[in-house]
């Protein structure tokens, strides 16, 4: 993973459970789901695939009629296409813990290894049941950190949410 994701640490003591600085408490919480993100690489197939045709079609016109000195600009916006569909198609799933409380969900941790959310929440599950158990210290280390963007591909899509913190996601 890149810089982009980094270690969340995940406390449950004392009928609370803390996410950061966000603060939860275990007798509150009435649902513990998952959600999952992916990339649709159909989708991004598809724009490059249309984005390179018009950029060749146009550029062609473009060098055709003002002269060869167009062929650079071709090429780079080629080059940013080609960048940019990479890009899509190296992301990697991201898995979120969510959390239901008094009718809301939250989503408390997104990272990118689903083992580790997994875990969180088969331990918090049975936290939820037992107030008295043990403390618990879980380290999320491919956490998707503050001000993070999840881009969203697909007919669902509704665009981007934007991570503000260990338990907001707000759409856009």
């Amino acid at each position: 993973m890149g810089s982009d994701y980094g270690p969340v640490q995940v406390l449950v003591r004392d009928g609370v459970m803390q996410v950061g600085s966000d603060t939860y408490a275990l007798r509150t919480i009435t649902h513990i789901g998952q959600r999952k993100l992916v990339a649709d690489k159909g989708a991004a197939w598809r724009k490059f695939v249309v984005r390179a045709l018009l950029t060749l079609i146009f550029g062609g016109v473009l060098v055709g009629a003002l002269g060869d000195a167009w062929t650079l600009a071709v090429l780079l916006v080629l080059a940013a296409l080609i960048w940019r569909l990479v890009a899509v198609l190296r992301l990697p799933p991201v898995y979120g813990l969510v959390i239901g409380t008094a009718g809301v969900e939250r989503e408390a941790v997104w990272g990118t290894d689903r083992s580790e959310i997994d875990q969180l929440s088969a331990d918090l599950t049975a936290a939820v049941g037992k107030l008295d158990l043990p403390p618990m210290t879980f380290n999320i280390t491919h956490a998707i950190g503050r001000n993070e963007v999840i881009n969203q591909y697909g007919a669902g899509s509704i665009g981007k949410a934007t991570h503000h913190g260990a338990g907001n996601i707000e759409t856009r």
